[in-house]
């Protein structure tokens, strides 16, 4: 195979990849997840790809001498939505990576 059709092929794929990779995120961002923290009385809504899409307080935790309790649950849901939304977004780019030629070790930019 001489060199020109080589880079051809190179540039074939990662036009392909550039592709598939923009496809994905644009999957992660129609996925929802949902971070939770006090038994359920604060919940947080995301996309996988990290964009907030609105928060649930318990009117129960509504109450002046509980700020400070109401500020850490809100914060510990923030995490949980994050965590969950990087396992989503790990499991769907990990599935889009999977066909590609990739050498052993080579991990993508997401």
């Amino acid at each position: 195979m001489d060199i020109e059709k080589m880079m051809k092929a190179a540039q074939e794929a990662a036009d392909n990849i550039q592709k598939q990779m923009g496809e994905a995120q644009a999957k992660l961002d129609s996925i929802e997840v949902e971070g939770v923290s006090g038994g359920g009385l604060v919940k947080v809504r995301a996309t996988a790809k990290g964009r907030i899409l609105g928060v649930s307080i318990d009117e129960s935790l509504l109450v002046p001498a509980e700020k400070q309790m109401v500020e850490d649950l809100v914060a510990a849901a923030f995490n949980d939505a994050r965590t969950k939304a990087d396992s989503v977004s790990n499991a769907e780019m990990s599935k889009m990576s999977a066909g590609l030629p990739l050498p052993a070790g080579f991990k993508l930019p997401f």
